[in-house]
């Protein structure tokens, strides 16, 4: 379906979601070490650069979503991939640097497309 402007109101009323009700294997587990993936792709992502090649571990998996970054690109003939979506914690400090505080830690959801095992 095209977003448009005259559907907007009608998702937010109805509380659209991405979750995919279909039946994919996890590729993790809460408490795995993972490392985010150091990718460049030319086209959408939500994989943010400063986690690109940054360990971190499986904090919660949300369950199976559509894939953003083959949602995006679905009109191109690009096919769904539907996947599990994590949060990822991250020290401050293998995020940062030596300079940040120790104790520090940032969260971010991240796909299994967008992971490897640490």
């Amino acid at each position: 379906m095209l977003l448009t402007a005259e559907i907007v109101p009608g998702l937010v009323a109805q509380g659209a979601s991405a979750r995919a009700h279909v039946d994919v294997p996890p590729k993790f587990k809460v408490g795995d070490k993972v490392r985010a993936r150091n990718l460049n792709p030319t086209s959408h992502t939500r994989l943010p650069g400063y986690v690109r090649g940054r360990e971190g571990v499986i904090e919660f998996d949300y369950g199976v979503f559509e894939f953003p970054d083959t949602h995006a690109r679905v009109f191109e003939g690009v096919p769904e991939k539907p996947q599990h979506c994590y949060r990822v914690r991250f020290t401050a400090r293998e995020v940062w640097g030596p300079t940040a505080h120790p104790v520090d830690t940032l969260r971010v959801d991240l796909f299994d497309d967008y992971l490897d095992p640490a």
